[in-house]
């Protein structure tokens, strides 16, 4: 069991930082390739996606390391995939929005939003459990 516990921790780390390098990487192509190609409003939205994407790539992290403290690890297991889900919808429909215009993907976004809340509500639940 806790070596099943470790190596899950261990992809929650390995998935965080990969979220990172993307949301840095992602971060500089729109500060510079994006920056005289989108218009104000859809240059904040391609940032509120980044904003999201690093809150949420930290929160990946920590579940990495904190998440051994805490005694039910399948909750953080939950959480970290409903934040990935997360960041897949939200940031990648705001992506896609400020990129491409249709406003058709903006309905995607709650739902990603929705992922976000769920996550937070199951770490919150694992550490009142200890």
């Amino acid at each position: 069991m806790a070596v099943r516990r470790c190596l899950t921790l261990n992809i929650w780390l390995g998935l965080g930082g990969i979220v990172m390098f993307l949301a840095v990487a992602l971060g500089a192509f729109g500060a510079h390739a994006l920056k005289n190609k989108l218009s104000d409003e859809k240059m904040k939205t391609y940032q509120t996606g980044i904003q999201y994407q690093i809150a949420h790539g930290l929160g990946l992290l920590l579940l990495g390391t904190a998440g051994d403290q805490l005694a039910d690890s399948s909750l953080i297991s939950w959480a970290g995939w409903l934040m990935t889900g997360g960041i897949l919808l939200f940031s990648g429909s705001l992506y896609a929005l400020s990129l491409s215009g249709a406003r058709k993907l903006g309905a995607i976004t709650p739902i990603g939003g929705v992922l976000f809340l769920a996550a937070w509500i199951l770490v919150v639940i694992a550490a009142i459990q200890g």
